[in-house]
């Protein structure tokens, strides 16, 4: 099995950007968890970060016919992008939403998806372990 792993813009600035919320720990970290990770569970991933919209949706788009899965942070576009929930609609995987913080308990802007309109399972505030929650769901339902 082969999992899409997309993390939207900001994400590689964890370990920089708002500490007290996203942790100390830097987007390489994330990266090395989720392909150890990956290698217990016995998938492959790919991993990909874009802070660009197009970008993302291209990426999402390409993934039909490739992989068996997508497992998506997307962002700030969580709350902005009918573009991403398009494409994911498009492709037709199946797709898990992770959040390394709880978006319910933040500011009101923060608490609606469009990408949860879509996803089949929504992982939040768990943080680098909501990956790991969300690899084993995709390999355990596919």
């Amino acid at each position: 099995m082969d999992i899409l792993v997309i993390n939207g813009p900001n994400l590689n600035m964890l370990g920089i950007r708002e500490p007290a919320i996203y942790g100390r720990e830097t987007f390489a970290d994330l990266q090395r968890y989720i392909r150890e990770t990956a290698d217990a569970l016995q998938v492959g991933v790919t991993l990909y970060q874009s802070n660009h919209e197009g970008d993302l949706v291209d990426v999402i788009q390409d993934a039909l016919g490739k992989y068996q899965g997508i497992l998506i942070n997307p962002g700030a576009y969580t709350h902005t992008s009918v573009a991403i929930l398009d494409a994911l609609k498009a492709v037709q995987l199946p797709t898990v939403e992770v959040h390394l913080s709880d978006i319910s308990h933040r500011e009101v802007f923060r608490q609606f998806s469009y990408v949860s309109l879509y996803a089949q399972k929504v992982i939040a505030g768990k943080g680098f372990a909501g990956y790991a929650e969300g690899l084993a769901w995709l390999k355990e339902h596919n």
